[in-house]
């Protein structure tokens, strides 16, 4: 059975719970990461050297095979489910390099952005916070979502149009970071559209069973 090694509050293990819940396939969780060790023994970083989360087993040509980076397991998952894995992976060319643009864009400017407004104030105790780093995060963060807001304009349901992709899942992942309760300050930005592709995508089974809870 394929197997997905992470913890359950990493964003990034939320992405291909998530996409693995869209497929509808089967699977084993193993918690690994943070509180729960694992990611620094010999066995796991034989299977990801990175020591890092979420990293998926299935079985390969040569047997079990191990594969890391959240968006690349996303990518997998659904070239194994095959066509165009229910809408979520596009097979034409320009549509497919779109979805793998915006997962990049994800890995590459939003990610890097949010970082610092999501674990200052959900991983920080409210002494220790920086929050000029805080707000620094909420002006980066805004840059980035002021591109979605841009992106959603004429109609479009979705990242790309009318269809749910796996794009979708990457930056909604990042999207409960901005629009979540636990990270909420004075000032922040509004953006209507994308609030409103927010509570489209928020109403996905897997957005609610992995993505809603609170952030801890």
């Amino acid at each position: 059975m394929l197997t997905v090694l992470g913890r359950v509050n990493s964003s990034n293990v939320m992405k291909v719970l998530w996409c693995l819940d869209e497929l509808g396939m089967e699977y084993q969780r193993i918690d690994a990461g943070m509180e729960h060790g694992v990611v620094n023994t010999p066995g796991f970083l034989a299977k990801n050297p990175n020591g890092r989360i979420p990293t998926i087993e299935d079985a390969g040509p040569a047997g079990v095979e191990s594969l890391w980076e959240s968006n690349s397991c996303m990518r997998y998952l659904c070239l194994k489910a095959g066509g165009d894995a229910g809408g979520l992976y596009p097979t034409a060319p320009m549509a497919r390099a779109s979805v793998d643009r915006w997962l990049d864009w994800q890995l590459s400017t939003l990610a890097p952005a949010e970082r610092d407004l999501f674990w200052t104030m959900v991983r920080t105790p409210p002494a220790s916070r920086d929050m000029a780093k805080v707000r620094a995060a909420v002006d980066n963060s805004a840059v980035c979502w002021a591109i979605i807001e841009d992106r959603l304009g004429d109609g479009r349901a979705h990242l790309d149009g009318a269809a749910f992709t796996i794009a979708d899942i990457g930056l909604g992942v990042f999207a409960r970071r901005w629009f979540g309760a636990e990270v909420r300050v004075p000032d922040m930005p509004h953006f209507p559209r994308v609030a409103a592709w927010f509570a489209r995508i928020g109403e996905r089974p897997g957005f609610q069973r992995w993505v809603a809870p609170k952030l801890f």
